[in-house]
C-alpha cells in the first residue's frame, strides 16, 4: 500500500521511456496489445475478472513554457489551462468508447489519463487504440505505518517541541516571520480541522463568525471503502464535505506544519494557513486517489468538485506517504505519479515527500514518490542530531538512476504533535520529518514573498543552508564524509539560515518588482565568467551575487550607456550554488547559478 510518508506531460519525456519499458509485457510472447498493458493487470484479469486501471493517453500537454513565467499564480493558471485543454481535446473519443461498454470512468487532467475498470476484453480494446499510450494497474495499497518508539519521559508541555528548537524555527519567529500569507497543503488520511491546534489556521475557518466554508479548502478523494480495510464502517464516511481524519496520521503531520494552541507550540509555521485532501481510506490508497488529490491542489474546487481555481493552490504540499513493491506497488505504476509531481512543480508548488522508513540499509529510498528527481525528499533525524536508524537511505536503484536521496533531513523521532479528539502525542518516522520542511518553506516565503512559485530557488536555499552532516556509512559511490551524501542528503535543515538567505534576495526598498523582459544569463553552470544579457532593456542595472548563506560576494553596476552584455568574474569563488539579484528600472530578476 502507499505508505503514509509522501504522492503530468511532455515536459518529462525522459521518464516516459522508462514507463514504456518497465512493468509491461514488452519482453514476453503475446499479441502486440499486451505491450501496452501492465503485466500485473494482465495477470489479474486473465481469468475473466474485472480490475481497476488507469488509461494513460498518448498525447500529453507541453508545459515547457511554464519555466519562463515569473508569478506563482500565473504559472499555476498557465499549467492548469494547458493540462485541462489537452484533456478536453483528446479524451472525448475514449469516454464515448467507455460509455458504450457501460464502464465507469473518471477523467483526470493532472496527467492526461482516465480512471476506469473492466475485464481483459475491455483492456484489449483500449490497448489497440492509437490514442492510448499505456494501461496501468490501479491497485489498492496500504501505507507504511509510523515507527513505534517509546515516548520521551518528563516531557515539558510548556516548551516548544525539540524539532522546532533544533531547526531554529523559533529564532525565525523572533524576526517576525511565522508563515504569514502562505498556504500549506497536505494530502493524507484527512485532518481533524476542529482540533485546537489546527482550527484557527484552517483557511476555511472564519474566526470572527466562528464558522467554516470548506469550498476550495477541502477535498475527499475517497469514494468507496477500501477492500483492504477490516470492515465497511469508516469513522468519517466517504465523499465527506468537511475535513475529517479516519486514522490520525494526517492530523499529526499538519500539526507539525502549522499547529499552535497556547502552550502547545508544535508547528513550524503557526501563522500559515492550510488546506487538505484525503487520499487514503484508513491508510489504504491507490494511484488514482493520489492523482486526484494532486489534481485538486493544482486548482482547488468547490465541494461539488466544480469551478477549479488555480489562484487558490497552496505554496507547498506535504506528502507523508509512499509505497514499496512489498506493500503493493508494481513496476508499472512506480513512475506515473512522477508526471503529476513535475507538473505541480512547474505550477510553482513545492512538493515535499517523506523519504521512507526502510533504513538503515543503503538503497532503501525505493518507494514513489520519494525517489523521484522532482520530489523534495526528507530523511529523519533524532534528538541527538544524528540520522534515525529507520530513515531510508539512497542511492535510488529502483529506476536505475542511482540518484542521491534524500535531499535533506529533519527531526523525525518522538515528534510531539496533534492527535485525534483534540489530543497530543509523539510519533516517529520520516512522516514526521517532511512536515518540518513544508513548514520551513512557509517561513521562507513569508520572509520573502517574491520567492513564491520559484521552486528551484527555494529548494536550493534549503539544501545549501542545511547543517552539513556526515557519517561513516558509504551508500553507493558517495562517501558518507561527502556533502551531500545518501544518508543525510545536504544535511539537517536550518530554518534561520534559510530565511536569512531568502532575505538577502529582497531588493532594496522591499518592493515587488516586474521581471526584466528578455533577460538572459549564461553559461549556467559557469566556470569563470558569467554573462548577463540585458540587451532588450535600457537603463542602469545593479547586479548582486550571493552565496548559499545569503552573503554578498559580488556586485556590478551597469550604466545606461554601457554595453548591454555584462561580464561577472566568478573565477575566485569556490564551487557551489550562488544566487543572483538584478535590479533595473523598477524591474528585478532573481535566480540560481551553479559555479563549477
Amino acid at each position: 500500500m502507499f505508505a503514509l510518508i509522501t504522492g503530468c506531460m511532455k515536459s518529462i519525456l525522459p521518464y516516459l521511456f522508462v514507463i514504456t519499458t518497465i512493468g509491461f509485457a514488452a519482453g514476453q510472447s503475446g499479441p502486440d496489445w499486451h505491450h501496452k498493458v501492465a503485466t500485473t493487470l494482465l495477470e489479474k484479469t486473465a481469468d475473466g475478472q474485472s480490475a481497476p486501471f488507469i488509461i494513460l493517453l498518448s498525447q500529453q500537454a507541453d508545459l515547457s513554457s511554464a519555466r519562463r513565467i515569473n508569478s506563482k499564480v500565473e504559472k499555476g493558471t498557465y499549467v492548469f489551462n494547458m493540462l485541462r485543454e489537452k484533456s478536453m481535446e483528446t479524451q472525448g473519443g475514449l469516454i464515448e468508447f467507455l460509455k458504450e461498454y457501460n464502464a465507469p470512468y473518471q477523467s483526470l487532467y493532472i496527467i492526461n489519463a482516465i480512471r476506469t475498470e473492466g475485464t481483459q476484453a475491455l483492456i484489449q480494446s483500449l490497448a489497440e487504440r492509437n490514442d492510448v499510450s499505456r494501461i496501468l494497474s490501479n491497485q489498492i495499497m496500504r501505507f507504511a505505518e509510523p515507527v513505534e518508539m517509546p515516548d520521551q519521559p518528563n516531557y515539558n508541555r510548556e516548551n516548544i517541541t525539540w524539532g522546532i528548537n533544533m531547526i531554529n524555527a523559533d529564532d525565525v519567529w523572533a524576526l517576525g516571520y511565522e508563515g504569514q500569507g502562505v498556504v500549506v497543503g497536505g494530502e493524507d488520511t484527512g485532518y481533524e480541522w476542529t482540533h485546537p491546534a489546527l482550527k484557527k489556521q484552517y483557511r476555511g475557518y472564519d474566526t470572527v463568525r466562528d464558522s467554516a466554508n470548506h469550498n476550495y479548502n477541502w477535498h475527499d478523494a475517497i469514494h468507496f471503502i477500501s477492500p483492504l480495510s477490516n470492515d465497511s464502517l469508516n469513522g468519517c464516511g466517504i465523499d465527506v464535505r468537511e475535513p475529517c481524519d479516519d486514522y490520525g496520521h494526517g492530523t499529526h503531520t499538519m500539526g507539525t506544519m502549522i499547529g499552535l494552541d497556547t502552550a502547545e507550540q508544535i508547528g513550524v509555521a503557526p501563522a500559515a494557513q492550510w488546506c487538505g485532501c484525503r487520499n487514503m481510506e484508513r491508510g489504504n490508497g491507490s494511484p488514482a486517489t493520489y492523482l486526484e488529490c494532486f489534481q485538486w491542489f493544482l486548482a482547488p474546487t468547490d465541494l461539488d468538485d466544480d469551478n477549479p481555481d488555480p489562484s487558490k493552490a497552496p505554496h507547498v504540499i506535504n506528502n507523508s506517504w509512499g509505497c514499496s513493491e512489498a506493500e503493493g506497488c508494481d513496476s508499472s505504476n512506480l513512475l506515473v505519479l512522477e508526471m503529476a509531481v513535475n507538473n505541480l512543480k512547474l505550477a510553482g508548488i513545492v512538493v515535499v515527500v517523506s523519504a521512507g522508513n526502510s533504513g538503515s540499509d543503503c538503497g532503501t529510498v525505493s518507494a514513489p514518490p520519494a525517489f523521484y528527481e522532482g520530489s523534495f525528499s526528507v530523511g529523519a533525524t533524532a534528538e541527538n542530531d544524528t540520522i534515525a536508524g529507520f530513515s531510508s537511505r539512497g542511492p535510488v536503484t529502483v529506476d536505475g538512476s542511482n540518484r542521491l536521496k534524500p535531499n535533506v533531513s529533519a527531526p523525525g523521532v518522538r515528534v510531539r504533535s496533534a492527535r485525534l479528539n483534540g489530543n497530543y502525542g509523539n510519533s516517529s518516522g520520516t512522516s514526521m520529518a517532511g512536515p518540518h520542511v513544508a513548514g520551513m518553506v512557509a517561513l521562507i516565503i513569508s520572509a520573502n514573498p517574491d520567492l513564491a512559485g520559484k521552486v528551484d530557488i527555494i529548494e536550493n536555499i534549503i539544501e545549501q543552508t542545511a547543517v552539513p552532516k556526515t557519517t561513516d556509512q558509504m551508500c553507493g559511490d558517495v562517501p558518507g564524509s561527502s556533502i551531500p551524501n545518501n544518508t543525510y542528503g545536504y544535511g539537517r535543515i536550518d530554518a534561520l539560515a534559510a530565511v536569512n538567505a531568502a532575505l538577502a534576495l529582497i531588493p532594496s526598498g522591499n518592493h515587488q518588482a516586474e521581471e526584466i523582459p528578455g533577460f538572459k544569463i549564461y553559461p549556467n553552470p559557469v566556470d569563470n565568467i558569467l554573462i548577463i544579457d540585458l540587451s532588450n532593456n535600457i537603463g542602469d542595472a545593479h547586479i548582486q551575487i550571493f552565496d548559499a548563506q545569503g552573503r554578498l560576494v559580488k556586485t556590478h553596476d551597469k550604466n545606461s550607456d554601457a554595453l548591454s552584455f555584462v561580464q561577472v568574474d566568478l573565477s575566485q569563488q569556490p564551487s557551489g550554488i550562488y544566487f543572483y539579484r538584478i535590479s533595473m528600472e523598477g524591474k528585478m530578476e532573481i535566480g540560481k547559478v551553479v559555479k563549477n
